[in-house]
């Protein structure tokens, strides 16, 4: 298998508490060890009754969060005819027992719990489901389905609320200022960071075009101004993720890292003289004008939707208060050459028509050691909030940003 292609997976499956063996290994197209839908259809087809996942227990190889062999606990939502229950044994326990720091999802009782939420939060709205649910996505940071509807289908989203933001919460805040630019929101259950979204039509904005770069760049930054403008963003108690919040946290992510030995001793000086500079660098970055404000965090264009007509930005578990540059250089490492000056431009533009005298270029030219920072501080935090078997979804990824950084002010 070319495990930049695809992978293989393992199925140890489960119901009701009892194991029925193994499933697979199945050859998938689909390299994302995150991604389920392909996995599910080939578990369920196998087992004669729906599967789904409830998480990664293990896997060899790969890299990014794709390809190698990947093993996966999952559920029988239906007991198998023929199957009957098999012995586990200590090897079998420790894979798929309880573990600290587990996503509430990532249980078969959680999965039902969040399913059998869906279920009764539809037919409250009006919208009741029509047949099963369909999962798409699974992983340390959230769990994803479609559950379909007679007016169309529904998305369910499950995130973990100890280190997110509450997305209904965050949607609303953009909402309030820019309707257009957010999904739907059919019913929410905070405290178990469950929310249900209705279907927003088209596709993902991988590679977009001029004309969505045109329309999400302006669209967030107007958003953003008018929540800045008003008050609602300061006093949202939204995580507090401020180029001051950042350089008063590098020093001790620099500490962990130290500890760890994943930046060479020549790295780790650099990124201490260069962290020692962040506070400064903060102050030249308020100077340029632009105000603190709600940040979506992850403003990528994977993250913007678009039927052709219209574009809406998805994705607002990483919502924060903050420095709006954070999503302006966001596209950058996703974009060609081209594309990325055309949302500088947008962006500079944007935020100079809202603010008379700012300097967005600046700002832009400023910005990126405080922004990687801030990236590998959030990277540490998935790390600390996630089960171990989780963790090759983030290894590494905290040092990588803090090597970003040392290149952004080289």
């Amino acid at each position: 298998m070319d495990q930049g292609t695809g992978r293989t997976a393992a199925v140890h499956l489960t119901h009701d508490g009892d194991h029925l063996g193994q499933l697979g290994p199945f050859e998938l197209a689909d390299p994302w060890w995150s991604s389920v839908g392909e996995l599910t259809a080939r578990a369920s087809a196998e087992a004669g009754v729906p599967v789904a996942v409830v998480r990664l227990a293990g896997v060899t190889g790969g890299d990014g969060g794709r390809g190698g062999r990947t093993v996966y606990h999952a559920e029988a939502l239906e007991r198998p005819v023929d199957r009957a229950p098999s012995p586990a044994g200590p090897e079998l326990d420790a894979l798929l027992g309880p573990a600290e720091r587990r996503a509430g999802w990532a249980t078969p009782a959680g999965l039902r719990a969040a399913l059998d939420w869906a279920e009764r939060a539809l037919a409250a709205a009006g919208r009741p489901v029509t047949g099963r649910a369909e999962q798409v996505r699974t992983w340390n940071l959230s769990g994803v389905f479609r559950l379909p509807t007679a007016d169309g289908p529904v998305w369910l989203k499950v995130i973990n609320p100890s280190f997110n933001a509450a997305e209904a919460e965050a949607i609303a805040l953009f909402g309030a200022a820019a309707p257009e630019l957010v999904p739907t929101v059919l019913a929410a259950d905070p405290a178990h960071g469950r929310v249900l979204l209705d279907d927003v039509p088209g596709e993902d904005c991988w590679g977009p075009s001029a004309e969505e770069v045109a329309l999400a760049v302006p669209g967030l930054v107007a958003a953003q101004a008018a929540l800045a403008a008003d008050g609602r963003a300061a006093s949202a108690g939204l995580p507090d993720r401020t180029p001051g919040a950042v350089a008063a946290a590098a020093p001790g992510l620099l500490d962990r890292l130290a500890a760890t030995a994943e930046l060479t001793g020549e790295e780790l000086a650099a990124a201490r003289a260069l962290a020692a500079r962040l506070p400064e660098l903060a102050g030249e970055l308020a100077a340029c004008g632009l105000p603190e404000t709600v940040v979506h965090g992850d403003f990528h264009p994977g993250n913007w939707r678009s039927d052709g007509s219209g574009l809406v930005v998805i994705d607002f578990a990483d919502t924060c208060f903050g420095h709006p540059v954070t999503d302006g250089l966001r596209p950058r490492g996703f974009l060609d050459g081209e594309r990325w000056a055309q949302v500088a431009e947008e962006w500079a533009r944007a935020w100079r028509e809202r603010v008379p005298g700012c300097l967005p270029e600046r700002a832009l030219e400023l910005a990126g050691p405080l922004v990687h920072f801030g990236c590998a501080l959030r990277y540490q935090e998935f790390l600390d909030h996630i089960e171990d078997s989780e963790r090759p979804y983030h290894e590494g990824d905290p040092a990588a940003e803090v090597r970003h950084a040392l290149a952004a002010a080289g």
